[in-house]
């Protein structure tokens, strides 16, 4: 994430007030706010914006007025809520309405990745029952419709350009009329990118406009681009009248504050953030979410959305985990399934607890990991898929055989095997009238208000029902106090084994308002 050092120092000046001894005073106050300051301008967020946050932050505190007990939760709270504040306009995000036609028509800096963004925006619509089309209006950059086409293809997004006509004002206006023409819920327009001080570009995306009328303008600006972003999206502003920003690079490691400059300077909300390469690496933004995870407690809410999503193959595995039954072909069942949720880094930084371990779990090895398992799976039988691995022990020559077959070592091959024995153990305890599954129905039908009182108690202890909790207490409650865990615990908690489906989570947690209860504190205590 882009501004992920910028979390590890706030953070840091946070710790400074959490694990102080005895009554936090006005000196130590101020010295938080100095450090938290000093981090926000180090990574360009504008001095009126760090200053304002500064006030906020020392008026809602008031030492003399806060009980002693209370002052380290009210400043955890004060400060979470100051920096919601600072990329949270209060607007609402503008959002496409079915049956009809919905023009969008992005806009931005050359290189920012207005094309990408295209693709990944009109998948994303296209998983939520949209019918989609794109339409190349970038006649400027050598490239760019060959960009889209191939986007556009892998995607198996409709898409409209062209190769002779020179004038982008036309091209959109007949992709635009096309598709409409054509009953399309959502188009997406993509214009060439421009310079603030590009007078001509910036009068060909006015006309660009007038001949589309947009329902909506989008900006894409890359988020590291530092104070630069202030004053581009400013001229955007007034030349586009964009509605909402998407952020992209998202998951590099530059400055990012310029960004949060940007939306406060224009008052306009960020709709989307792109945080990698890959077409489903883009989630819509949430002030809350975002500042959840900067600060390293997690984004529950964000992560069962992305699960939501997804077509995970779930039904013969939670029958079998029910039946306290755990096969091989579970287990590749549930590796592919991780693979779905995309690298493991990105996965951690949305577990509370985790974020401090996303970086070292790099995401091209651990998926290669994931894909050599599955590799191995794939290159055994039926009748050995669908057993509990006691087949290889007791014929030790198959072990011998799916090695050849899958190009890979013995041993690779009785890891495998290890991680399979390994959660069927896990199985046989979630399994049965008196398994894991079953008390957490319990929990769901009202049966274990005990176990949710004291859970509540102990969310209490650690910051009250309103408050922060400590990132260290959080780190050791979601199991993040010691030692980065290794791959088979981090898929584990996907449903290797190790818990009920997401799905079943998810179904849980929208029928039982304890449990949404919960989840509201774990995400930042909004």
């Amino acid at each position: 994430m882009v501004l992920a050092d910028l979390g590890k120092s706030i953070n840091q000046a946070l710790s400074s007030v959490t694990r102080a001894t005895g009554d936090v005073d006005e000196d130590t106050l101020d010295a938080m706010l100095n450090e938290i300051s000093m981090a926000l301008l180090k990574h360009d967020v504008g001095l009126a914006q760090v200053a304002k946050l500064k006030t906020n932050i020392k008026k809602k505190v008031n030492i003399k007025e806060t009980l002693p007990q209370n002052r380290k939760r009210v400043i955890q709270k004060a400060v979470f809520d100051e920096l919601c504040a600072l990329v949270d306009t209060q607007q609402e995000v503008w959002k496409p309405k079915k049956g009809r036609s919905n023009v969008i028509m992005l806009v931005g800096l050359q290189g920012a990745g207005k094309t990408t963004t295209c693709t990944k925006l009109a998948v994303y619509f296209q998983r939520r029952g949209f019918k989609t089309g794109l339409v190349c209006a970038d006649t400027f950059r050598a490239g760019a419709f060959d960009q889209l086409k191939q986007n556009a293809t892998r995607a198996k997004v409709p898409f409209f350009g062209s190769y002779t006509e020179p004038d982008p004002v036309v091209i959109a206006k007949q992709g635009v009329d096309k598709f409409k023409k054509d009953m399309f819920d959502l188009i997406i327009v993509d214009t060439s990118g421009r310079h603030r001080q590009e007078q001509d570009l910036f009068d060909e995306m006015v006309q660009i406009g007038d001949a589309v009328k947009p329902d909506h303008t989008l900006m894409v600006l890359d988020a590291s681009i530092g104070q630069a972003a202030q004053l581009q999206a400013s001229a955007f502003k007034e030349a586009a009248d964009f509605g909402s920003i998407v952020l992209t690079k998202m998951d590099g490691h530059a400055k990012g504050g310029g960004a949060i400059s940007a939306v406060a300077a224009t008052q306009t909300p960020i709709a989307f953030i792109g945080t990698g390469e890959h077409i489903h690496d883009f989630e819509t933004f949430s002030p809350q979410q975002f500042i959840s995870k900067l600060l390293g407690i997690g984004d529950i809410q964000g992560l069962m959305e992305h699960v939501q999503t997804l077509k995970l193959d779930q039904k013969d595995t939670i029958k079998n985990l029910q039946a306290g039954i755990f096969t091989l072909r579970d287990l590749r069942t549930q590796m592919e399934n991780v693979m779905k949720l995309g690298p493991l880094s990105k996965v951690a930084s949305m577990i509370p607890g985790m974020a401090q371990f996303a970086d070292q779990l790099g995401g091209e090895d651990s998926n290669r990991r994931l894909k050599a398992m599955v590799y191995i799976m794939d290159s055994m039988t039926k009748k050995e898929l669908d057993s509990d691995g006691q087949i290889f022990r007791d014929q030790p020559t198959r072990v011998v055989r799916v090695a050849k077959g899958s190009g890979t070592a013995v041993r690779e091959v009785e890891e495998v095997l290890a991680q399979q024995k390994m959660m069927a153990g896990m199985a046989k305890k979630m399994g049965g009238k008196d398994g894991l599954m079953s008390r957490m129905k319990a929990m769901q039908g009202g049966k274990g208000d005990a176990q949710m009182e004291q859970m509540r108690r102990r969310m209490a202890q650690m910051g009250g029902r309103g408050g922060m909790p400590d990132m260290s207490q959080m780190a050791n409650m979601f199991g993040g106090g010691g030692g980065m865990p290794d791959m088979s615990q981090l898929a584990g908690m996907f449903g290797n084994g190790g818990m009920p489906s997401m799905g079943d989570m998810m179904n849980m947690v929208n029928s039982n308002p304890q449990l949404q209860s919960m989840m509201r504190q774990f995400g930042g205590g909004s």
